[in-house]
């Protein structure tokens, strides 16, 4: 296997593909990496306590693993093909391509694909749709390279993945208690729901339960237990005796499955037809309609006195109120009177008009600009940093209707122009900076978000946060997974009754990248507190521990669980899984089934959707082959 990257997702997965599918790996690094060939990282900010940090989490994250535990590595000042060539691309079994630059990784993969028509790509992309393109042009490349490739094997020979949208539901979930953490998967949509504890007995199950966490009614919180936590971390995959014990203990279940449809039109273009109040002020709106009122009470008396018809009347009440009319010497008192007061009415007009002209003028200018935190704002999420990850988050918080508030530093970031098109409040300032977050109403926050790129950054700006606000629920992006274990520890111990959550966005996409690299349709990750839990697709046959069982006797508690078959005929099968479809009578089932049979025997042809473990999905990973060197 070949890595290349520069960042803290090339370090993951090569550890990952060395420690959990053991893996021979070449791991080609930038020539301007660090010695110790830790991720780079953001310039600290200024400050001793800041200096010291961002000193402690190199040593964290930049120390080098035990002697002779580390992949081979490579240093490279440009991806080219002499450089993939000497790391030994073209008997190699996959390439990853993980650098944080798209164009970069679309170059090296147009390469590697010259060099090697039959490798596995697995390639970092943030543009969905450029990716869309990508995997198709070079999984025909393949075709046209090797004729004799089976079509199957080259489905799955180009796969691009972004850790960014891998992370993002994760990141958005931690923000709002029991928020459920969604998966698109490949045009389905799957709803894994955080249940909270409860005393009263075990929670409903929902269509299966995927986790118990560590949280319990006694210390909601929980210990953020991982990998390494024992009996005191999340129980992944339980079996039901387990779920049926877990009585006052938290779980996740898969809630709901559905098809991943577009959203449908509106009758109306995006960013038309916006409400008033946006244009005008309200003072101004009640001087409009009581103006209207009285014009109308007008109108009606001059009906009255005059007589004739009312349309009349209206009319001359207009001429009177824009003073166009002429003065009425030889009509009756109340008929003079009542022109007298239109003019009054029609002068008090004249201000109003010039007022909405100059509030809609300012409306417009400003359409285009961020918005300020309105003054009475409260119950929304804290959003620090508008960057790739941030982005994405952003857009998983408004899908979900829920009010943000976002602080970014440079008017330049990636997400500033989606936070202007949603009309999403903004404040331009350092985090770290007094004030910044005071502007954007952190304490009267439900929650707060540090995604930004540096870890002290991300970090002061939560210790600073619980200064304005004891209580506040605060969920940090950190690189190095122990590093934000030991920051976890420290918040809960400081401040035991605010809930604190660390996540590290190479952490939480790695497992996905890797199982791409052993040749599995990744669906997607959800994180369990310190863990990972990984949907894939695969093909019963050639997998002993599926093939020929049960459904039920399939599942192995901890490891993996068939969730879903797909038993379409293999020529008939949808490259987006299918449309869910019940079984009918005795008839065999087709199309993508949810609702499985325990007694269902798992046929070499089925396909399946299960949810993995690592070490799960590791185990049924076939061995991959020798390298050639």
């Amino acid at each position: 296997m070949i890595v290349c990257g520069d960042d803290a997702l090339a370090h993951r997965l090569a550890t990952e593909l060395r420690d959990v599918y053991r893996a021979r790996v070449t791991l080609v690094l930038p020539g301007s990496a660090s010695p110790a060939g830790g991720p780079r990282r953001s310039a600290p900010r200024q400050g001793r306590a800041a200096a010291l940090l961002g000193r402690v989490s190199a040593a964290v994250t930049g120390g080098p693993p035990a002697p002779g535990a580390d992949p081979h590595r490579l240093e490279a000042d440009a991806l080219t093909g002499e450089v993939l060539e000497s790391a030994g691309v073209a008997g190699a079994a996959a390439l990853a391509l993980v650098h944080d630059d798209d164009e970069t990784n679309i170059h090296a993969a147009l390469a590697a694909r010259r060099l090697n028509p039959g490798l596995r790509l697995v390639i970092r992309l943030y543009n969905r749709r450029l990716g869309q393109h990508l995997e198709q042009l070079l999984d025909q490349a393949a075709l046209v390279a090797l004729p004799d490739l089976d079509p199957a094997t080259a489905d799955a020979s180009t796969t691009v993945l972004s850790d960014a949208d891998t992370a993002a539901p994760a990141l958005a979930a931690t923000a709002i208690a029991g928020t459920s953490k969604i998966v698109h998967a490949d045009g389905l949509l799957l709803r894994a729901a955080e249940r909270t504890p409860s005393g009263r007995g075990t929670a409903d199950p929902g269509l299966c339960t995927l986790a118990l966490l560590s949280a319990t009614v006694s210390d909601p919180g929980g210990e953020e237990g991982s990998d390494s936590s024992g009996t005191a971390g999340p129980q992944l995959l339980p079996d039901p005796q387990a779920v049926s014990a877990a009585t006052g203990r938290g779980t996740i279940v898969l809630e709901a499955v559905a098809r991943n449809r577009p959203a449908p039109p509106s009758g109306r273009p995006a960013g038309r037809g916006r409400p008033l109040s946006e244009f005008f002020s309200r003072r101004l709106r009640w001087s409009v309609a009581v103006t209207g009122l009285a014009v109308c009470a007008l109108a009606l008396a001059s009906w009255l006195i005059s007589g004739g018809h009312l349309l009349h009347a209206a009319y001359v009440t207009l001429l009177d109120l824009f003073a166009i009319n002429d003065p009425a010497l030889d009509e009756s008192a109340g008929r003079q009177v009542l022109q007298l007061l239109t003019g009054l009415v029609g002068l008090a007009l004249l201000p109003l008009l010039v007022a909405g002209a100059l509030e809609a003028l300012g409306a417009f200018r400003s359409a285009s600009a961020l918005r300020r935190p309105p003054r009475g704002l409260s119950g929304h999420v804290v959003l620090l940093g508008l960057g790739k990850v941030g982005t994405r988050v952003l857009a998983q918080l408004r899908d979900l209707d829920i009010p943000v508030v976002c602080v970014e530093e440079s008017l330049e970031a990636r997400g500033v122009a989606l936070a202007r098109r949603l009309r999403v409040p903004t404040v331009i300032g350092d985090v770290t900076q007094e004030g910044v977050l005071e502007a954007a109403k952190t304490h009267r926050a439900r929650s707060l978000l540090a995604l930004t790129s540096s870890d002290t950054t991300n970090l002061e700006a939560a210790l600073y946060a619980r200064t304005v606000k004891a209580d506040l629920r605060v969920a940090l992006r950190l690189y190095d997974d122990d590093f934000a274990a030991a920051v976890f520890r420290t918040l809960r111990t400081t401040h035991p009754h605010a809930l604190t959550r660390s996540r590290s966005v190479s952490h939480l996409a790695a497992p996905a990248f890797a199982g791409a690299m052993m040749g599995r349709q990744i669906l997607g990750a959800i994180p369990v507190e310190r863990r990972v839990l990984v949907f894939a697709a695969l093909t019963v046959a050639g997998h002993p521990q599926l093939e020929g069982r049960t459904v039920e006797a399939a599942f192995r508690p901890g490891a993996w669980r068939v969730l879903a078959l797909d038993t379409t005929e293999p020529a008939e099968r949808r490259p987006d899984l299918g449309v869910p479809r019940p079984a009918d009578g005795e008839q065999r089932p087709t199309g993508l089934v949810w609702d499985l049979r325990p007694d269902y025997v798992l046929r070499p042809e089925d396909r399946v959707v299960l949810a993995a473990t690592r070490q799960g999905l590791a185990e049924l990973q076939p061995q991959p082959p020798t390298a050639v060197h």
